[in-house]
């Protein structure tokens, strides 16, 4: 068994050359990739981290398929950030790290390739249920950027400033509330639940009891469905734990995507002596 000792050497003084395990974060239907803000520096000590941006609103692969009159699905984001990783990652298998609609995304991934994915961690994952109550969507037809922010976040008081502006500045783009509102359409009807069953890789499900969009209830009972599943529920808490609790998401992601044994409710001496992976040589 590895000393405790040299993981804490390592946590701090990692080693300079070698390739790190990648881990690829999914964001959400509110979000783009800039939204691991809280997250990102910190997993970047220990993977190799990618925020593929599949959900470009305003992009043009996006709206050349809205032009051509093809929906937005989740089956469509998922051959996106496949061949995202097919083309320009190429090392895997991946740790998968995604976001409410990410969770979507990342669930049909893990189940159609396999063989691609190593961990896979879930933050309030929709598609969990028959319904899903999307306040937000009120909140981008209406131009309020601030009925957003509560509709995500049980204290909107904790949103960046910038990530306010953005969304203000987002709302009376018309091209981006076009591919907004095309995907909402296209993905909020697909549900994951049953197909977690099909995951093969360890997963952690965290669902948090304030969120207002995804019924914690629900979250938790599809975590019975993972074979593989660890569950947590996050108390004073609401849509976006990586963003609302992100000294507890980040450290709890590292232990559970490096640790041998991992689980949903480490100690912090297991927190602690989190270290970087390396991907080994085959």
């Amino acid at each position: 068994m590895p000393s405790p000792l040299n993981g804490l050497i390592q946590r701090f003084r990692p080693k300079l050359y070698g390739r790190k395990q990648p881990l690829v974060l999914i964001n959400g239907l509110a979000e783009q990739a800039e939204s691991w803000y809280r997250n990102r520096k910190f997993w970047a000590r220990f993977f190799d981290v990618y925020a593929p941006n599949i959900l470009a609103y305003e992009g043009e692969a996006l709206h050349r398929r809205i032009k051509a009159k093809e929906p937005i699905t989740v089956d469509y984001l998922v051959e996106q950030l496949h061949c995202f990783l097919d083309q320009f990652v190429q090392t895997p298998p991946y740790h998968l790290v995604s976001s409410s609609l990410g969770g979507k995304v990342a669930v049909e991934f893990a189940a159609k390739y396999p063989e691609l994915v190593s961990r896979l961690v879930l933050l309030c994952p929709s598609g969990m249920g028959d319904k899903e109550r999307l306040p937000i969507v009120e909140g981008v037809k209406g131009g309020n950027a601030n009925g957003m922010v509560k509709s995500v976040f049980r204290k909107p008081r904790l949103v960046d400033r910038d990530m306010l502006r953005y969304y203000e500045s987002r709302f009376k783009s018309k091209r981006w509330k076009s591919g907004f509102i095309k995907t909402v359409r296209g993905t909020m009807d697909h549900t994951v639940r049953e197909r977690l069953r099909d995951i093969k890789c360890p997963t952690l499900l965290i669902t948090a009891a304030q969120d207002k969009i995804c019924c914690p209830k629900t979250a938790e009972a599809a975590a019975a469905n993972l074979p593989l599943g660890h569950f947590l529920k996050i108390e004073r808490c609401g849509h976006a734990p990586q963003i609302e609790k992100p000294s507890k998401i980040n450290r709890l992601v590292v232990h559970f995507l490096s640790s041998p044994r991992p689980s949903a409710h480490p100690s912090w001496t297991q927190l602690l002596l989190a270290k970087p992976t390396r991907v080994t040589n085959k």
